[in-house]
Order: C-alpha cells, then structure tokens, then sequence
C-alpha cells in the first residue's frame, strides 16, 4: 500500500531536520562524523512509524474504522514507542561523556542518534497517527499477478510465522539450553573480538599524501634539487596523481630547514576518477614506495596525513625516545641505532625511519672571549655582525611603488660563500678602531646533531613507523614496546606523537568493554524505572551478547574474505572506534526488538495468561513489525558497508557492524527473547 509506505517515509525528513535545526543549540557543527549517524538515523526513525502503521493495519484488517483502529492501536502501542525511543536515545549516553579525543568522537554520534530519535518518537505519537486514521483503508483483495504475488506472500509469511512461534516454544521448554546457547554465543563473539586487529582510526584516503626526501648528511641544495626533480618525474608518470608540490630543503617530520631535505604534497585525482584497483589510494602509495625505493641518492618513501587534521604531521605510528638520563646525543644516537635494527626485523612493521641526524658535519666559530675583551670589543658586537652579514638581519619596512617592501642586510654571495672570509668582516672595539672579526674568533670543524629534540623536556628521537600490509597500528604499537622492552636500558624511555599519542591515551582510558558496560547499565536503568521492574530489564537485554557475535562476526568474515581476495595493503577492516560504536549502537537495536515483545509480554501475563503462552503471544504479534523496522534498517545501512571515496573505511566498518549485529538480533535473538522473558520471571517473579 502506498499509503502505509508513505507514512514511515515522511518521518525521515521531519526527523533529519530538526536535527539539524538542533545542532547549533547544542553547541555542534555539521561534519563527517554527525553525518555517518545521520545516516545510521535514516534507518531508525522509519521504525516508529512503521510500529504505529502496522499496528493500525492489523486492526483495519479486523474490520475496525480507521479512526477507532487507530485509537486500539495507539493504546497498544505507545509504551513501546516511548521504550524504543529512551532506549535508542539513552545507549549513547554514557559515551557523551567519555573524556579526551575518543570522548569528542562517540559525542557526535550520540547527539545525531538520541536528536533524531526522539524527534522520530515524537512524530510517531503525533503525525503518524493522525495520517493513520486519514490515509489508512481496508485494502480490497488484489485481483490479477500482483494478487497472486501477494498472496503467495502472505502464505509464505504466515508459514515463517508459526515456525517462529514453533522453534521459540522449544526454547522457552528448554531453558538451559537458552541459557547454553547464549554463553556459546558470548564465547564465539570474545573470539572473534580477540582475532580482529585493534587500533585508533583507519588510514583513510584523502585524497593526498606526502612524500619525505632525506639525502646524505650536509648534501648541498642543489643535490637536493636534482633529486626532487626526479622524484616529480616519477609522480607526473603515475596514475592517479594530479598535483605536486615540491619544498626542497624543508622536512615536515622534523620541521626543520637543511640543505639535504625536501618534502612533497601529493594531490590525486578526484576519488570518481580512480576506479581502477591500481590507482586505489593504498596500492598506489605501496606501488610508489616500491619505485621510491630504487633511488640510491637518498632515502624516500610515500605516507598519509593524520587521520584527524592537526594531530601530528603523518599516519602510522609515531614513536619517540627519550634519554631520560640525559647521556649526551652519542648515547641516545647508539640506542636508536639499536632500537631501529631491532624494530626492523619485526613482520608488523614495514617501514622504520628517524629524524635524529646526530653526526653532521658542522663549522663551529669559537668566540675568544679573554681576546676580545683585551681589545675592547663587545661579544653583541661579534655575535651581531656573524648574524648579520652570514645569516641576515631585518632592519624595516618601506612603501614605494604602492607596495611595501622589507629591508634586510647581508653580505653579498661571494662575501660568504666560506667560513674562512669572516676575516673580511670588522667590529669597532671602544677606541673607535676596526678590528677583523678572525682576530677574535676560531674556526673549527666538527660532527653533531642537525637539530636537537626535547619532548617531556628530555633529548629525544622522532621514530616514524609504518605498519606492514595487514597489520594494524594497534598491533605496530605493541611491536615496538615489546622491542623497547627488550633492548633498552633503564635509562631510556618512550612516549607517542601525534595521533599515536592519541590512540594511546584512548588504550590507557576507558577501554571499549567499559564503555559498552556502562551502555547496558544505563539501558538497564532507563527499562527499570520505565516498566518499574529490576527484573523485566534482564529479559530485555538477555539476547545482547548474540547481536554483539553478530557485530564482531561480520567485521571478522568481511576481514577474512577480503584477506582472500584482495591485496594485504587493502585490508583495512579493523576494530577501532567506528566498530566500537557500531557495538554501542547494537545495544540499542536488540533491546528495540526486545521491547516490542516483552511489552506486550508483559500487559498478557498481568492479564491472566501465563509466561509462556504470554511470551508467545507477544513474539507471534510483534514477528512482523520487528522483521519489517530490522529490514528498514539494515537497507539503510547498505550504503555505509558498500561506501567508497573519502571516509571509505570508517563508512564499511561501521556499517558492517551494525548489519552484521541486525541480522543476527533479528534472525537468531529473537527466538531467544520469549525464552528470556520467561526465564527472567520465572526467576524473579517478584522483583
């Protein structure tokens, strides 16, 4: 019936905006994250509505007036709309005040989900029943194909029907083994949840990456050119790049000028245009290091952004050593020579480099001091005139031409083009004579540090790691603290960088176990005080652990198949955030499906029937709204699972989860929820 489709259908709209026309109110903006749970919304606000129209259906079918089958249904119904949306609402709760980084991510999810929802509630206790009693009509019998279709329809359904009645029976006959196939279920889902590798966010393809270029320790600029240059010959014949810009002697990882580094800003195509396997943004960026590689003149290799502009400068994982006893550079210099030797012949690691350059050749002006007060010349005068004529000064600004111009000072290219000519450079001492800076200064040749690094204020080494085809940060990040643990002395340390750090705090933090039990204690709550019963909730959330099997067995098949087919580098299915907020999120789901027969349950035990005919009753009356709002959703969903272009990763991880948890609290929990409210209150009949 278009009438009844189109009821559910209007409930999006109303719900998406007045989310939006919320989300300035409660201090958040529209960005990739609200979107995904605008999405994931899309297939739960139809539920409502769809609840409320099935139910006015069924009594229209019994042949009641739209306006009094609305009124039955309404009085049927309205309990579980309010527990569907405080449940939905409410799952999210506890993750909006996580702190930290992991804190800001589970937030705007939470607040796109508990807006649209209880907008959704609201609509269906509203809108929707109004259109009912308006749209609603008995439908006549179809006559012709489609009447065929749908009767075959109906037959198959009502036959799927009884055997669901049938095989919940058996269970709630044989609750130890409810009980059993629950733990095995538990078992089968901490398996699967210890087989999928851990870390923060995915590398998502963003369109761009970077390239570091790291040649011989003080090689000139011009070296450094002519290797750029072949670099960018080597870009502008890849597929898939568009753009390159090219900064020579300028390293973005170390964030230090020198003659023997270079960077380049690598734009790709846009993501439509990259529809071949090869030009896929992990192939193409493993495919360039393997050319990159071969370059003999210098050590190069392609990486990505942070995940989140603005943490750090790069993807994978960034290490750092510290020389907490403050040794010297030789000391930290021989335990990062030991530690990258090590860390290089672990598997989970492809690439392991430092920006700790501590033997470079340097000049170094010695100042004799005594000398120079013997001859009346200030050191500010000397220090000044080095920096000025070797390195520059900045006097002013000037306008001229409509325009405004800098004034510096600085010796001429021939004057300094060697340490030797300082002795062309003169200081006044206090008689007012002349004196050549050679006379008071020395000038010596030594090895050292290009630049030195101090973080948690010790001397430390920047380590950046990338981590081998199919594995994960995760599993890159205990790799590198085991060969810590192994091979460094008491007097060295570690710490992360960047989105490492980040990932690591969110380890020390609120792990996703205590984040998922806090989400069942709070549903819990929000049941008890809604039904006024300790124990009802229990029946309610008995079947959580096979929805969650459901959530973690999906990620971990579509992680295997993709193993089987695809390349290492392009698996990237991985428990992070996203699959931990698909986790939270299935909570919510199964105890939707939940309410809608324990509800009603409920109201047939407390008038006379027993448990289990009561159980059963509410399964053979709510089978089909729960299959009907469970299809809605996981339609909604597809397009997460199948995503493509930016934000891939994030969009198939979550969307994964959640299908994969809906289609089992939908095809196996719900023959476990009479069993469940039966236990329950057989258990604790007066609690």
């Amino acid at each position: 019936s278009w009438r009844a489709t189109l009821i559910p259908l209007l409930a999006v709209p109303i719900s998406l905006v007045g989310t939006f026309i919320l989300f300035p109110f409660l201090g958040f903006s529209i960005n990739t994250l609200s979107l995904f749970g605008l999405v994931l919304a899309i297939g739960l606000v139809v539920d409502d509505a769809i609840v409320v129209v099935e139910a006015v259906e069924r009594h229209i079918q019994e042949g009641i007036e739209p306006k009094e089958a609305t009124r039955k249904a309404m009085e049927e119904i309205t309990g579980p709309v309010i527990g569907v949306a405080l449940v939905l609402a409410s799952v999210f709760v506890p993750t909006a005040f996580i702190p930290g980084i992991t804190g800001r991510l589970y937030q705007q999810f939470a607040v796109t989900i508990a807006a649209s929802v209880m907008i959704s509630a609201f609509n269906a206790l509203t809108l929707s029943p109004a259109l009912c009693a308006l749209l609603l009509r008995r439908r006549e019998e179809t006559k012709g194909p489609a009447g065929k279709f749908f009767a075959w329809f109906n037959h198959l359904f009502g036959r799927v029907t009884e055997g669901y009645v049938w095989l919940s029976r058996k269970f709630i006959r044989r609750s130890g083994m409810t009980l059993i196939v629950l733990l095995l279920f538990a078992a089968f889902a901490v398996a699967f949840g210890n087989k999928i590798p851990t870390s923060f966010l995915p590398d998502e393809d963003q369109g761009f990456f970077y390239i570091n270029l790291q040649l011989p320790n003080a090689a000139s600029l011009q070296r450094t050119d002519a290797i750029c240059r072949k670099i960018e010959a080597i870009l502008s014949q890849t597929a898939g790049v568009r753009y390159t810009t090219t900064v020579a002697g300028f390293s973005l990882l170390s964030g230090v000028q020198s003659t023997y580094g270079g960077f380049f800003f690598v734009t790709l195509n846009p993501w439509e245009e990259r529809t071949k396997l090869t030009e896929s943004y992990q192939v193409l960026k493993g495919r360039l290091n393997l050319n990159l590689i071969q370059l003999p003149e210098a050590s190069t290799f392609a990486f990505s952004p942070p995940s989140i502009p603005g943490l750090g400068v790069a993807g994978g994982v960034s290490f750092v050593l510290e020389d907490r006893a403050d040794r010297g550079v030789q000391y930290l210099a021989t335990n990062v020579d030991t530690f990258l030797a090590a860390a290089r012949q672990r598997p989970e690691l492809a690439r392991v480099t430092t920006t700790l350059l501590p033997n470079v050749s340097q000049l170094y002006i010695e100042v004799d001091r005594d000398k120079a007060l013997k001859l009346g010349v200030a050191l500010t005068d000397v220090y000044n005139t080095l920096q000025t004529f070797l390195g520059g000064s900045f006097i002013n600004y000037f306008y001229r031409f409509g325009r405004q111009w800098q004034v510096y000072v600085q010796a001429d290219d021939a004057f300094r083009a060697n340490a030797e000519q300082i002795g062309q450079f003169y200081v006044r001492n206090t008689n007012n004579d002349p004196v050549p800076l050679s006379s008071v200064t020395q000038i010596k040749r030594r090895f050292g540090p290009e630049f030195t690094m101090r973080y948690n204020l010790y001397r430390s080494a920047q380590i950046q790691v990338l981590p081998a085809p199919g594995y994960s940060s995760g599993q890159a990040m205990r790799a590198l603290e085991e060969v810590f643990t192994r091979t460094m002395p008491r007097e060295m340390g570690y710490d992360y960088l960047g989105m490492s750090l980040q990932e690591k705090k969110a380890q020390l933090g609120l792990s996703p176990a205590a984040i998922f039990g806090f989400s069942l204690l709070f549903v819990f709550l929000i049941l008890a005080a809604l039904y006024e019963s300790w124990s009802l909730p229990f029946s309610v959330l008995l079947s959580t652990p096979v929805a969650v099997f459901g959530t973690l067995g999906a990620l971990y098949l579509r992680r295997t198949v993709a193993s089987a087919i695809l390349p290492p580098i392009l698996v990237q299915i991985e428990n992070n955030v996203f699959a931990q907020i698909a986790l939270v999120m299935i909570i919510g789901l199964v105890a939707k499906n939940a309410v809608l027969i324990v509800e009603f349950a409920k109201v047939e035990y407390e008038n006379g029937a027993t448990i289990a005919d009561a159980a059963l009753a509410g399964a053979r009356l709510r089978f089909r709204p729960i299959l009907m709002t469970s299809l809605a959703f996981i339609a909604g969903c597809v397009p997460l699972a199948l995503a493509s272009g930016s934000g891939a990763v994030a969009r198939q991880v979550l969307g994964t989860g959640v299908i994969g948890g809906m289609l089992a609290a939908s095809g196996i929990a719900i023959f476990l929820i009479p069993a469940g409210f039966c236990i329950v209150e057989r258990a604790f009949r007066h609690v």
